[in-house]
């Protein structure tokens, strides 16, 4: 099982190489790691996904990561996890088989943002299992060139039932 962790770190020199050391240490994988700043310049924002499917495996690498310095916060949120991922890609387009490359394009709401001659540039966005679909369906003309950013994720948004709607006048 894949799992979503969600880091909140100081942003500092050093956090990503003593968290990388500390997971590879204990014989972990790191499938995907993205790091960003938060609205707040002194904190930073990591997502792991980490490929574990004992749970106590999980709650040990949660407990060694929670230890760091400059660690403040360490959530699994796999399960409630909005995951999104982007990825560029550079096909194989010349002009005979554009058509059918923009026909792939369009449904995965993906943007050309480089033409060639004989080369496009695409970028999509979205969970990483449709980024990888999009890749696969694009590999029979030829992929040149892919960079991916990592999974970045957030903790979806529970929606009281209960919860007064309010109209965007009472606000």
């Amino acid at each position: 099982m894949k799992r979503v962790v969600s880091l909140t770190v100081n942003n500092n020199s050093g956090v990503l190489n003593r968290i990388t050391g500390l997971i590879s240490k204990r014989q972990f994988n790191i499938e995907s790691i993205s790091v960003g700043p938060t609205e707040n310049p002194n904190i930073s924002k990591m997502t792991l996904i980490v490929p574990i499917d004992d749970p106590a495996k999980m709650e040990q690498l949660s407990k060694q990561l929670q230890k760091q310095i400059d660690v403040l916060k360490v959530t699994d949120i796999t399960d409630k996890a909005v995951t999104r991922e982007l990825a560029l890609i550079k096909v194989s387009c010349p002009p005979p088989v554009r058509s059918e490359v923009y026909s792939i394009i369009e449904p995965f709401r993906a943007t050309v943002i480089d033409i060639g001659k004989n080369i496009i540039t695409v970028q999509v966005t979205g969970e990483p299992s449709k980024v990888e679909a999009f890749i696969e369906l694009l590999k029979p003309y030829g992929i040149k060139d892919i960079s991916r950013t990592g999974a970045t994720a957030f903790v979806r948004e529970q929606q009281k039932q209960d919860a007064p709607q309010l109209s965007i006048l009472q606000l």
